[in-house]
């Protein structure tokens, strides 16, 4: 098979999607005057975020690595395999941190707290259930392997797509614009696959 797999610059471009949801985790908008149990709140989540977004775009980047170096099926399926591993635990990671947090100190802050604790988790488990996938795929045979591929990047890019919603709520207002002011959220926001607010 000559040049680059298209099925795997597709499963990159979804991956990268995901990457953008961990870093919604830091809104763009700045003083929410002297709320410091919020303040304290977004430190919190935000220091315990920044790890998770590099895993994230570590992740990422062996699936391009992968996609630009035409590699064999077994090496494209150890890859796909490890990251979507890796995306698991990291939005795993991420639930845990928002729980631990506690409720944000804003009106209804115990709800949004929990549907993003929800979400998050729930997003761990459809990484989860993707690694299974790739881990099943035929490597033998080249187009039964695109097959698995193909259908993967399907899925990939409804979850890179869908799903963020209560985290985009846990972050409006007050929230939002104290985790802006947190050095370890920008610098979390600042990764190239982000767009910048």
């Amino acid at each position: 098979m000559e040049g680059t797999n298209p099925v795997n610059k597709k499963l990159a471009a979804a991956l990268s999607g995901g990457a953008v949801l961990v870093l919604a985790l830091s809104g763009c908008s700045s003083d929410n005057g002297n709320n410091d149990k919020l303040n304290s709140w977004a430190k919190q989540v935000c220091d315990a975020v920044q790890p998770q977004a590099k895993r994230i775009e570590a992740a990422n980047a062996a699936i391009q690595k992968q996609t630009s170096d035409n590699s064999a099926p077994e090496a494209v399926q150890q890859t796909d395999a490890q990251a979507f591993q890796d995306m698991s635990d990291t939005y795993k990671a991420i639930g845990s941190a928002v729980d631990k947090a506690g409720a944000p100190n804003v009106d209804d802050g115990k709800t949004r707290q929990t549907n993003a604790v929800k979400e998050l988790n729930d997003i761990s488990a459809s990484y989860a259930d993707l690694k299974k996938q790739v881990d099943g795929l035929n490597t033998k045979d080249q187009g039964k392997f695109a097959d698995g591929l193909k259908g993967i990047a399907t899925q990939l890019d409804k979850l890179s797509k869908s799903g963020n919603d209560a985290l985009k709520k846990l972050e409006e207002g007050d929230v939002g614009k104290a985790m802006a002011k947190q050095e370890s959220c920008k610098s979390a926001s600042a990764s190239p696959s982000a767009t910048s607010g």
